[in-house]
Protein backbone atom coordinates (compact mmCIF):
# COMPACT_ATOMS: atom_id res chain seq x y z
CA UNK A 1 0.00 0.00 0.00
CA UNK A 2 2.65 2.76 1.34
CA UNK A 3 4.81 2.06 -2.06
CA UNK A 4 1.58 2.00 -4.17
CA UNK A 5 0.61 5.40 -2.51
CA UNK A 6 3.88 7.35 -2.79
CA UNK A 7 5.77 6.14 -5.82
CA UNK A 8 2.07 6.51 -8.07
CA UNK A 9 2.69 7.55 -11.49
CA UNK A 10 4.31 6.06 -14.36
CA UNK A 11 7.70 7.15 -13.47
CA UNK A 12 7.62 5.06 -10.70
CA UNK A 13 6.28 2.18 -12.37
CA UNK A 14 9.66 0.21 -11.90
CA UNK A 15 9.89 1.09 -8.47
CA UNK A 16 6.72 -0.37 -7.70
CA UNK A 17 7.39 -3.53 -9.78
CA UNK A 18 11.01 -3.87 -8.22
CA UNK A 19 9.65 -4.21 -4.84
CA UNK A 20 7.09 -7.21 -5.95
CA UNK A 21 8.38 -11.30 -5.01
CA UNK A 22 8.71 -13.13 -8.24
CA UNK A 23 5.90 -15.45 -8.12
CA UNK A 24 6.59 -17.92 -10.34
CA UNK A 25 9.75 -19.27 -7.99
CA UNK A 26 6.92 -21.85 -7.38
CA UNK A 27 6.98 -22.97 -10.62
CA UNK A 28 8.07 -26.27 -11.41
CA UNK A 29 8.79 -28.52 -14.69
CA UNK A 30 7.21 -31.56 -12.83
CA UNK A 31 5.00 -30.63 -10.52
CA UNK A 32 1.39 -28.62 -10.16
CA UNK A 33 2.17 -25.17 -8.25
CA UNK A 34 -0.25 -22.91 -10.23
CA UNK A 35 -2.02 -22.94 -6.94
CA UNK A 36 0.72 -21.32 -4.88
CA UNK A 37 1.43 -19.14 -8.11
CA UNK A 38 -1.67 -17.52 -7.73
CA UNK A 39 -2.34 -17.46 -4.29
CA UNK A 40 1.01 -17.66 -1.95
CA UNK A 41 1.46 -13.89 -2.49
CA UNK A 42 -1.96 -12.49 -2.69
CA UNK A 43 -4.73 -14.78 -0.30
CA UNK A 44 -5.37 -13.27 3.10
CA UNK A 45 -4.71 -17.04 4.76
CA UNK A 46 -0.99 -16.48 3.84
CA UNK A 47 -0.48 -13.10 5.51
CA UNK A 48 1.53 -14.60 8.42
CA UNK A 49 3.52 -16.91 6.15
CA UNK A 50 7.23 -16.26 5.13
CA UNK A 51 7.75 -14.01 2.52
CA UNK A 52 9.71 -16.08 -0.39
CA UNK A 53 10.79 -15.04 -4.35
CA UNK A 54 12.94 -12.31 -2.95
CA UNK A 55 16.50 -12.03 -4.05
CA UNK A 56 18.95 -10.77 -1.76
CA UNK A 57 18.92 -7.15 -3.50
CA UNK A 58 15.17 -7.06 -2.28
CA UNK A 59 15.66 -7.95 1.24
CA UNK A 60 18.24 -5.49 1.88
CA UNK A 61 16.42 -2.60 0.34
CA UNK A 62 13.04 -3.65 2.49
CA UNK A 63 15.49 -2.97 5.44
CA UNK A 64 16.52 0.01 3.88
CA UNK A 65 12.55 0.71 3.39
CA UNK A 66 11.68 -0.79 6.71
CA UNK A 67 14.24 1.75 8.87
CA UNK A 68 12.98 4.44 7.37
CA UNK A 69 9.30 4.07 8.18
CA UNK A 70 10.10 3.28 12.18
CA UNK A 71 12.36 6.33 12.61
CA UNK A 72 9.39 8.46 10.82
CA UNK A 73 6.70 6.69 13.16
CA UNK A 74 8.93 7.29 16.19
CA UNK A 75 8.57 11.10 14.97
CA UNK A 76 5.20 11.55 14.36
CA UNK A 77 3.95 9.49 17.71
CA UNK A 78 6.39 12.07 19.51
CA UNK A 79 4.35 14.42 17.57
CA UNK A 80 7.53 15.86 15.59
CA UNK A 81 5.95 15.72 12.48
CA UNK A 82 2.49 16.10 11.31
CA UNK A 83 0.85 12.93 11.34
CA UNK A 84 -1.30 14.32 7.97
CA UNK A 85 2.15 13.70 6.71
CA UNK A 86 1.52 10.32 5.33
CA UNK A 87 -1.53 11.10 3.62
CA UNK A 88 -0.08 14.32 1.29
CA UNK A 89 2.75 12.35 0.05
CA UNK A 90 0.79 10.56 -2.98
CA UNK A 91 3.07 10.30 -5.89
CA UNK A 92 6.16 12.00 -4.26
CA UNK A 93 8.50 9.52 -3.73
CA UNK A 94 11.61 11.88 -3.85
CA UNK A 95 10.10 13.85 -1.02
CA UNK A 96 9.47 10.56 1.27
CA UNK A 97 10.89 10.46 4.91
CA UNK A 98 14.59 9.24 5.39
CA UNK A 99 16.24 9.25 8.08
CA UNK A 100 19.64 10.47 7.04
CA UNK A 101 18.31 13.20 4.35
CA UNK A 102 16.26 14.02 7.67
CA UNK A 103 19.49 14.57 9.37
CA UNK A 104 21.04 16.43 7.05
CA UNK A 105 18.68 18.46 6.68
CA UNK A 106 17.61 17.46 3.22
CA UNK A 107 14.22 16.32 3.89
CA UNK A 108 11.98 19.03 5.80
CA UNK A 109 8.92 17.18 6.72
CA UNK A 110 5.38 19.40 8.10
CA UNK A 111 6.06 20.15 11.89
CA UNK A 112 3.73 18.64 14.58
CA UNK A 113 2.34 19.98 17.58
CA UNK A 114 5.01 18.56 19.69
CA UNK A 115 7.42 20.81 18.45
CA UNK A 116 5.97 24.14 19.94
CA UNK A 117 4.67 22.00 23.02
CA UNK A 118 6.17 23.50 26.40
CA UNK A 119 6.72 19.54 27.10
CA UNK A 120 8.89 19.26 24.26
CA UNK A 121 12.14 17.47 26.04
CA UNK A 122 14.53 19.35 23.12
CA UNK A 123 15.85 22.81 23.66
CA UNK A 124 17.90 24.66 21.99
CA UNK A 125 20.94 26.54 23.37
CA UNK A 126 18.79 29.54 24.20
CA UNK A 127 16.09 27.94 26.25
CA UNK A 128 13.58 28.04 23.14
CA UNK A 129 11.80 24.47 22.20
CA UNK A 130 14.19 22.58 19.30
CA UNK A 131 12.05 21.34 16.23
CA UNK A 132 14.84 19.09 14.58
CA UNK A 133 15.54 16.05 15.58
CA UNK A 134 19.27 14.99 16.39
CA UNK A 135 20.75 11.08 16.44
CA UNK A 136 22.06 11.90 19.78
CA UNK A 137 18.69 12.96 21.55
CA UNK A 138 17.83 9.14 21.39
CA UNK A 139 14.43 8.74 20.24
CA UNK A 140 15.73 7.83 16.41
CA UNK A 141 16.97 3.67 15.97
CA UNK A 142 19.94 2.36 14.38
CA UNK A 143 18.72 1.05 10.66
CA UNK A 144 17.56 -2.81 9.96
CA UNK A 145 19.87 -4.83 7.49
CA UNK A 146 20.58 -8.75 7.15
CA UNK A 147 22.46 -10.36 9.59
CA UNK A 148 25.74 -11.72 8.83
CA UNK A 149 26.46 -15.14 8.79
CA UNK A 150 27.99 -15.12 11.85
CA UNK A 151 25.26 -12.92 14.01
CA UNK A 152 22.54 -15.54 12.31
CA UNK A 153 24.21 -18.48 12.85
CA UNK A 154 24.76 -17.12 16.86
CA UNK A 155 21.15 -16.17 16.82
CA UNK A 156 20.07 -19.69 15.87
CA UNK A 157 21.99 -22.21 17.35
CA UNK A 158 20.89 -20.15 20.79
CA UNK A 159 23.66 -21.82 23.21
CA UNK A 160 21.67 -19.73 26.34
CA UNK A 161 20.00 -22.64 26.43
CA UNK A 162 22.83 -25.01 27.36
CA UNK A 163 23.80 -22.34 30.24
CA UNK A 164 22.83 -24.18 33.86
CA UNK A 165 23.08 -20.28 35.39
CA UNK A 166 22.25 -17.67 33.05
CA UNK A 167 22.40 -13.97 34.19
CA UNK A 168 19.04 -12.64 34.15
CA UNK A 169 19.41 -9.29 36.04
CA UNK A 170 22.28 -6.72 36.67
CA UNK A 171 24.76 -8.09 39.82
CA UNK A 172 23.91 -11.96 39.29
CA UNK A 173 26.74 -13.47 37.40
CA UNK A 174 26.14 -16.32 34.91
CA UNK A 175 27.96 -19.83 34.26
CA UNK A 176 30.96 -19.47 31.66
CA UNK A 177 30.11 -23.25 30.12
CA UNK A 178 27.57 -24.83 28.02
CA UNK A 179 26.37 -27.89 29.23
CA UNK A 180 25.62 -30.04 25.59
CA UNK A 181 26.32 -29.14 23.05
CA UNK A 182 23.69 -28.77 20.28
CA UNK A 183 22.70 -29.94 16.41
CA UNK A 184 20.14 -27.65 15.73
CA UNK A 185 18.14 -24.35 16.86
CA UNK A 186 16.77 -26.20 19.60
CA UNK A 187 17.64 -26.90 23.12
CA UNK A 188 15.91 -29.81 24.56
CA UNK A 189 16.63 -32.82 22.66
CA UNK A 190 19.42 -30.84 21.14
CA UNK A 191 20.54 -33.80 18.71
CA UNK A 192 16.94 -34.89 17.53
CA UNK A 193 13.85 -33.59 15.85
CA UNK A 194 11.05 -34.08 17.88
CA UNK A 195 9.85 -33.09 20.81
CA UNK A 196 10.63 -35.21 24.03
CA UNK A 197 8.73 -33.55 26.74
CA UNK A 198 6.45 -35.71 28.32
CA UNK A 199 2.57 -34.65 27.85
CA UNK A 200 0.82 -34.02 23.97
CA UNK A 201 3.47 -32.26 22.54
CA UNK A 202 5.72 -35.88 23.11
CA UNK A 203 6.94 -37.12 19.74
CA UNK A 204 6.07 -33.87 17.60
CA UNK A 205 8.32 -32.51 14.69
CA UNK A 206 10.40 -29.10 15.93
CA UNK A 207 10.34 -27.34 12.38
CA UNK A 208 9.50 -27.80 8.76
CA UNK A 209 11.18 -29.79 6.41
CA UNK A 210 11.23 -32.94 4.66
CA UNK A 211 11.67 -36.11 6.15
CA UNK A 212 12.61 -38.21 2.91
CA UNK A 213 11.59 -38.33 -0.49
CA UNK A 214 7.72 -37.80 -1.24
CA UNK A 215 7.40 -37.57 2.79
CA UNK A 216 6.63 -33.23 3.04
CA UNK A 217 4.30 -33.71 5.95
CA UNK A 218 3.58 -37.24 6.99
CA UNK A 219 0.42 -39.88 6.73
CA UNK A 220 -3.58 -38.54 6.02
CA UNK A 221 -4.92 -38.17 9.76
CA UNK A 222 -1.50 -37.97 11.50
CA UNK A 223 0.54 -35.19 10.14
CA UNK A 224 4.11 -34.64 11.53
CA UNK A 225 5.07 -31.53 10.84
CA UNK A 226 1.07 -30.38 9.14
CA UNK A 227 2.63 -28.31 6.61
CA UNK A 228 3.55 -29.48 2.82
CA UNK A 229 4.78 -26.61 2.09
CA UNK A 230 5.69 -23.09 4.19
CA UNK A 231 4.05 -22.69 8.10
CA UNK A 232 3.43 -19.37 9.73
CA UNK A 233 6.30 -17.34 11.26
CA UNK A 234 5.15 -18.53 14.51
CA UNK A 235 4.73 -22.21 14.26
CA UNK A 236 7.00 -25.03 15.57
CA UNK A 237 9.32 -23.57 18.60
CA UNK A 238 11.09 -20.98 19.71
CA UNK A 239 14.70 -21.70 20.40
CA UNK A 240 16.26 -20.24 23.57
CA UNK A 241 16.57 -16.83 22.24
CA UNK A 242 12.62 -16.96 21.34
CA UNK A 243 13.51 -16.92 18.24
CA UNK A 244 10.87 -19.05 15.49
CA UNK A 245 11.97 -21.33 12.72
CA UNK A 246 16.06 -20.86 12.31
CA UNK A 247 15.51 -24.50 11.72
CA UNK A 248 13.26 -25.32 8.72
CA UNK A 249 10.57 -23.32 6.85
CA UNK A 250 12.75 -21.20 4.52
CA UNK A 251 16.23 -20.61 4.44
CA UNK A 252 17.06 -17.48 5.08
CA UNK A 253 19.32 -14.63 3.44
CA UNK A 254 22.21 -13.28 5.53
CA UNK A 255 24.64 -10.18 4.47
CA UNK A 256 27.79 -12.19 3.90
CA UNK A 257 29.63 -12.90 -0.07
CA UNK A 258 30.12 -16.57 -0.06
CA UNK A 259 33.06 -18.47 -0.08
CA UNK A 260 34.00 -22.26 0.84
CA UNK A 261 36.65 -20.77 3.43
CA UNK A 262 35.11 -17.98 4.99
CA UNK A 263 35.50 -19.39 8.52
CA UNK A 264 39.37 -19.21 7.99
CA UNK A 265 39.61 -16.22 6.33
CA UNK A 266 37.64 -13.65 7.69
CA UNK A 267 38.44 -11.73 11.54
CA UNK A 268 37.58 -13.24 14.58
CA UNK A 269 35.29 -10.64 15.72
CA UNK A 270 32.37 -9.42 13.77
CA UNK A 271 32.98 -11.16 10.75
CA UNK A 272 31.85 -10.72 7.91
CA UNK A 273 33.01 -10.63 3.94
CA UNK A 274 31.31 -8.28 1.67
CA UNK A 275 32.43 -5.37 2.65
CA UNK A 276 32.09 -2.00 0.11
CA UNK A 277 33.03 0.93 1.54
CA UNK A 278 31.23 3.85 0.90
CA UNK A 279 31.25 7.57 1.50
CA UNK A 280 27.94 10.42 0.81
CA UNK A 281 28.23 12.09 -2.50
CA UNK A 282 29.03 16.05 -2.36
CA UNK A 283 28.12 18.06 -5.21
CA UNK A 284 30.68 20.67 -6.40
CA UNK A 285 29.61 23.42 -3.97
CA UNK A 286 30.42 20.40 -0.91
CA UNK A 287 26.63 19.87 -0.38
CA UNK A 288 24.92 16.37 -0.06
CA UNK A 289 22.09 15.43 -2.55
CA UNK A 290 19.18 13.09 -2.56
CA UNK A 291 18.13 10.31 -5.40
CA UNK A 292 15.18 9.94 -6.83
CA UNK A 293 13.57 7.39 -3.83
CA UNK A 294 14.85 10.28 -1.16
CA UNK A 295 17.76 8.76 -0.29
CA UNK A 296 20.84 10.45 0.30
CA UNK A 297 23.27 9.67 -2.99
CA UNK A 298 26.17 7.23 -2.13
CA UNK A 299 29.46 6.63 -3.51
CA UNK A 300 31.78 3.80 -3.27
CA UNK A 301 35.53 4.43 -1.81
CA UNK A 302 37.84 4.12 -4.49
CA UNK A 303 41.23 2.31 -4.24
CA UNK A 304 43.20 5.72 -4.23
CA UNK A 305 41.55 7.13 -1.37
CA UNK A 306 42.44 4.35 0.86
CA UNK A 307 45.35 3.86 -0.20
CA UNK A 308 47.71 5.40 2.67
CA UNK A 309 44.98 4.20 5.39
CA UNK A 310 46.46 1.40 7.64
CA UNK A 311 43.39 -0.36 8.72
CA UNK A 312 42.37 -0.90 4.98
CA UNK A 313 43.68 -0.52 1.37
CA UNK A 314 41.07 -1.19 -1.35
CA UNK A 315 37.22 0.33 -1.54
CA UNK A 316 35.90 -3.19 -2.73
CA UNK A 317 37.18 -6.12 -0.43
CA UNK A 318 34.59 -8.63 -1.58
CA UNK A 319 37.38 -10.82 -3.01
CA UNK A 320 39.69 -10.03 -0.18
CA UNK A 321 42.35 -12.72 1.03
CA UNK A 322 39.61 -15.50 -1.02
CA UNK A 323 42.98 -17.36 -2.52
CA UNK A 324 42.81 -15.25 -5.69
CA UNK A 325 45.75 -13.76 -7.24
CA UNK A 326 46.30 -10.46 -6.15
CA UNK A 327 48.89 -9.36 -8.66
CA UNK A 328 47.66 -11.29 -12.28
CA UNK A 329 43.95 -10.14 -11.84
CA UNK A 330 42.39 -13.84 -11.37
CA UNK A 331 39.62 -13.73 -9.20
CA UNK A 332 36.18 -15.70 -8.87
CA UNK A 333 34.34 -13.39 -11.44
CA UNK A 334 37.46 -13.61 -13.81
CA UNK A 335 37.45 -16.11 -16.87
CA UNK A 336 40.72 -16.19 -17.50
CA UNK A 337 43.58 -17.62 -15.74
CA UNK A 338 42.56 -20.64 -13.14
CA UNK A 339 39.13 -20.58 -15.47
CA UNK A 340 37.22 -19.85 -12.02
CA UNK A 341 34.37 -18.14 -14.05
CA UNK A 342 34.03 -21.00 -15.98
CA UNK A 343 34.75 -24.06 -13.52
CA UNK A 344 32.73 -22.69 -10.14
CA UNK A 345 29.26 -21.16 -9.62
CA UNK A 346 30.62 -18.99 -6.94
CA UNK A 347 31.27 -15.72 -7.54
CA UNK A 348 31.24 -11.94 -6.22
CA UNK A 349 26.90 -11.84 -6.46
CA UNK A 350 26.89 -15.15 -4.47
CA UNK A 351 25.24 -14.74 -1.39
CA UNK A 352 25.17 -17.17 1.81
CA UNK A 353 21.98 -18.57 2.63
CA UNK A 354 20.98 -20.49 6.21
CA UNK A 355 18.65 -22.66 8.11
CA UNK A 356 17.05 -25.47 5.69
CA UNK A 357 13.83 -24.99 4.27
CA UNK A 358 10.37 -26.96 3.83
CA UNK A 359 12.18 -28.92 1.05
CA UNK A 360 15.25 -30.15 2.44
CA UNK A 361 16.45 -32.87 4.70
CA UNK A 362 17.52 -32.55 8.18
CA UNK A 363 20.87 -32.13 7.25
CA UNK A 364 20.64 -28.26 6.44
CA UNK A 365 18.49 -27.58 9.51
CA UNK A 366 21.57 -27.29 11.86
CA UNK A 367 22.71 -23.97 11.50
CA UNK A 368 26.29 -24.78 10.66
CA UNK A 369 25.63 -25.69 7.28
CA UNK A 370 25.69 -22.88 4.53
CA UNK A 371 24.71 -23.02 1.08
CA UNK A 372 24.48 -19.99 -1.49
CA UNK A 373 22.57 -18.40 -4.00
CA UNK A 374 23.36 -15.41 -6.57
CA UNK A 375 21.82 -11.78 -4.95
CA UNK A 376 19.64 -11.26 -7.95
CA UNK A 377 17.92 -14.27 -7.61
CA UNK A 378 15.17 -15.99 -5.85
CA UNK A 379 13.53 -19.15 -4.77
CA UNK A 380 10.15 -20.66 -3.01
CA UNK A 381 12.62 -21.97 -0.42
CA UNK A 382 14.79 -18.88 0.87
CA UNK A 383 13.28 -15.90 2.79
CA UNK A 384 14.85 -13.70 5.23
CA UNK A 385 14.94 -11.57 8.34
CA UNK A 386 15.88 -8.48 9.44
CA UNK A 387 18.41 -7.46 12.32
CA UNK A 388 19.86 -3.93 14.07
CA UNK A 389 22.74 -3.08 15.60
CA UNK A 390 22.76 -2.83 19.61
CA UNK A 391 23.69 0.34 21.08
CA UNK A 392 24.56 0.47 24.79
CA UNK A 393 25.28 -2.80 26.68
CA UNK A 394 25.67 -6.38 25.06
CA UNK A 395 23.31 -8.30 27.77
CA UNK A 396 20.53 -6.11 27.39
CA UNK A 397 18.58 -2.47 28.86
CA UNK A 398 19.02 -1.82 31.97
CA UNK A 399 22.65 -3.85 32.12
CA UNK A 400 25.40 -2.31 32.33
CA UNK A 401 28.91 -2.92 29.97
CA UNK A 402 32.27 -4.12 31.60
CA UNK A 403 32.95 -4.99 35.33
CA UNK A 404 32.17 -2.37 37.51
CA UNK A 405 34.16 -2.42 41.44
CA UNK A 406 32.56 -0.29 44.32
CA UNK A 407 35.76 1.26 45.78
CA UNK A 408 34.65 0.58 49.30
CA UNK A 409 34.33 -3.23 48.83
CA UNK A 410 37.10 -3.50 46.75
CA UNK A 411 39.38 -1.64 50.02
CA UNK A 412 37.47 -4.16 52.28
CA UNK A 413 38.35 -7.51 50.77
CA UNK A 414 39.88 -10.08 52.96
CA UNK A 415 43.17 -10.93 51.49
Amino acid sequence: YWINNVFDGDEYQAVRESALPDTLVWRSELAYNEPSVEYYFRHPSYNYYPVVGVSWQQAHDFCLWRSDRVNEKALIDKQFINKNTLKNIQGQGSESFNTKAYLLGLTTPTPGPGVRSKKNPLKNPNGTPRGQVTFEDGILLPAYRLPTEAEWEYAAIALVGQNPQVSRKEGKRGEELVTNKQVYSWSHNANGLRDTRRGSWQGTFLANFKRGSGDNMGVAGGLNDRAVYTAPVSSFYPNSFGLYNMSGNVNEWVADVYRPLSLVDVDDVSPFRGNRFQKDFRNPDGEFEKDSLGRVKRLNVSDEESRQRRNYQKGNVINYLDGDSLTVGVSYDSTTGRGYGQTTLISDKSRVIKGGSWNDRPYWLSPGTRRFLEEDQASSTVGFRCAMDRVGSPEGNGRKTGIEYKQRRQNNRKK
